[in-house]
């Protein structure tokens, strides 16, 4: 067998492959004897069909089955062996014609995509701005605020507020106020603080049970409405909801002392204002290094993917991509997300770059640790902190069994590698702002 690579460009390539008698005679007389074993034909026993008759009749399937798999074998190794980095798989090329029944030499010709050569070196010339989240006064009174109302007590009063929970029914109407057969209808709550059209704000105040209100200009608060209701925004524009009242809630808030220390913390762990104030200021600390780190990590990412400005074998691409999915998609499509997914490819390209270059590894005792590290967090934040040790290792079991998240497990560790080698490569200027710029930014 004889293969030959024939560079196009720096990103595509032919390969050559010529197959003669010698590279597959072999195979194929063994298949030949498998079918004859097989085979069952009036006038013969069993596995006694003559081998001539066999291959007359299975001869064109056979060579092809084997010849296709001399390709596959050959074609992979070659590759490995000349460590040719390529994008997906060799694409025959359209216009190969060979004829299995008469030729006993044949000629193929493949289209490769080639992954584009990359330099990427880390320094401490570079220099990045860490964002973290600053606990100043106002961020920690909205803490504040979110504890005395969870540790607050939850009254019924007769009269609707602006901060109140109101739980009733709704149901469309036309424009003259009356129900419309068929139409929306649903028993569920509404908080009036997640309210923003003012009219409509201003109508559920004041309200009592058994009270009617019609809502409108509902697309204003789109995104609020399909959680409680399920209608989409297209629909709001044009829709009336009458609401009636059946029952409201309204929280007390706790006052700020030692009982609600006490609830928050355990007994005697807080014992002031300032102390609680304080705590508040810590957590908060924590509580957004999660944040920090997925924005620095980002805003590297985007700036390397735009220093090395990677090029890629489009045409190639997208043929690949319509050969391996043509049920799903069509052509059109393609065109449409390239865009996307050719974003895609490059960061993965980038990030195998950067892991092999600077031998970033994840052992499979750090995916065991962070599994059961997740694990343990989940049974606390589901208030089961007392778990048993059993529970928590068959549960780390059940997902170390599950493919897809001992993947996603790997992917995020690997990041939060790249994250330490990129806080430990680069000059990083550290840079504290108000929570809404934070997020703004993010």
């Amino acid at each position: 067998m004889n293969i030959v690579k024939e560079n196009v460009d720096e990103l595509n390539a032919v390969l050559k492959v010529k197959i003669v008698p010698t590279d597959y005679l072999e195979r194929y007389n063994t298949a030949l004897k498998k079918y004859q074993k097989k085979m069952d034909m009036p006038g013969f026993r069993h596995g006694k069909v003559p081998v001539d008759m066999v291959k007359k009749r299975f001869g064109k399937q056979i060579l092809f089955e084997e010849i296709n798999g001399i390709l596959s074998d050959s074609l992979h190794k070659y590759i490995y062996e000349n460590r040719i980095e390529i994008l997906g798989n060799p694409l025959p090329k359209a216009d190969t014609h060979v004829d299995f029944e008469t030729q006993t030499e044949f000629e193929f010709q493949y289209d490769l995509g080639l992954a584009p050569k990359m330099n990427v070196e880390l320094s401490a010339k570079d220099k990045y701005s860490y964002y973290t989240v600053k606990a100043d006064d106002a961020l920690i009174d909205k803490h504040i605020d979110y504890f005395r109302r969870n540790y607050g007590q939850i009254i019924h009063p007769e009269t609707s507020e602006d901060k109140d929970v109101l739980v009733g029914d709704f149901a469309e109407v036309n424009t003259l106020g009356d129900v419309v057969p068929g139409g929306v209808f649903k028993t569920t709550l509404i908080d009036i603080a997640k309210i923003t059209n003012a009219k409509n704000k201003n109508k559920l105040i004041g309200l009592k049970n058994d009270d009617k209100v019609i809502l409108a200009d509902l697309a204003e608060d789109a995104a609020y409405i399909f959680e409680i209701l399920d209608l989409p925004a297209d629909k709001l524009p044009s829709i009336f909801l009458q609401f009636r009242l059946k029952n409201l809630s309204r929280i007390v808030q706790s006052e700020v002392n030692q009982e609600l220390f006490d609830k928050i913390y355990g007994p005697g762990k807080i014992n002031s204002e300032d102390e609680f104030r304080n705590k508040i200021r810590e957590e908060i600390s924590v509580m957004f290094v999660g944040d920090s780190d997925r924005k620095f990590f980002n805003e590297v990412i985007e700036s390397l993917m735009k220093k090395i400005n990677l090029s890629l074998p489009e045409s190639f691409l997208k043929r690949y991509l319509l050969a391996t999915n043509k049920e799903k998609i069509s052509a059109e499509q393609i065109d449409k997300e390239y865009h996307s997914y050719a974003s895609s490819l490059k960061w993965q390209l980038l990030e195998k770059h950067l892991l092999t270059t600077y031998k970033v590894a994840v052992p499979a005792e750090e995916v065991e640790k962070f599994v059961s590290d997740a694990v343990k967090m989940n049974f606390v934040k589901r208030g089961m902190q007392n778990t048993s040790e059993e529970v928590i290792k068959e549960q780390v079991k059940k997902v170390l069994a599950d493919e897809k998240q001992v993947r996603g497990a790997y992917d995020r560790l690997y990041d939060q590698k790249l994250i330490e080698l990129f806080k430990n490569t680069f000059t990083i200027e550290k840079r504290e702002v108000p929570y809404d710029e934070f997020f703004k930014k993010s």
